[in-house]
């Protein structure tokens, strides 16, 4: 099946509609996807120098101060948890994998993340970052997952 014959399903003999929830619900995905991989590029140096955390040191410093709650000695841990749960969400979402399962921990760990920021920086910075936002967005997903094909509107 193309992307083309997937945007667009047959609604009746002779005409076609642009299938809105699929699209809506690949960009979501899309969009999810991107934004963990892309903390995990940065993390790792994979972008520009000057660009992001340049490194993984730069990142555990980060994760110390939005854990500065936390006692640290977590950090290591916390830092590494984070970066395995984002490449996995990140890769698993990109792959259409699992797909409520996929979402829900992805909208869990986005708002732990935000909390995490609220406690310690203030309820702004997450709301400045859109991270509760990326989170509700995850939360739809479990709810609109892509059907098998564009003319498939049967939930399982």
């Amino acid at each position: 099946m193309t992307i083309a014959s997937a945007l667009f399903a047959q609604t009746g003999a002779k005409s076609r509609s642009l299938n809105w929830e699929w699209l809506g619900v690949l960009y979501a995905r899309i969009a999810l996807s991107a934004a963990f991989l892309s903390g995990i590029a940065s993390r790792f140096g994979l972008y520009p120098k000057g660009a992001g955390y340049g490194n993984f040191a730069n990142f555990m410093r980060y994760t110390a101060e939005v854990n500065s709650f936390m006692p640290a000695s977590t950090i290591p841990l916390l830092a590494w948890a984070a970066t395995a749960a984002e490449l996995f969400f990140g890769v698993a979402l990109l792959l259409g994998v699992w797909p409520r399962l996929i979402a829900l921990g992805s909208a869990i760990l986005l708002a732990m993340f935000g909390i995490a920021m609220a406690i310690s920086f203030g309820i702004k910075e997450p709301l400045d970052y859109s991270v509760f936002s990326a989170s509700a967005a995850a939360v739809l997903l479990i709810f609109h997952t892509l059907p098998r094909s564009p003319t498939d509107t049967h939930r399982h």
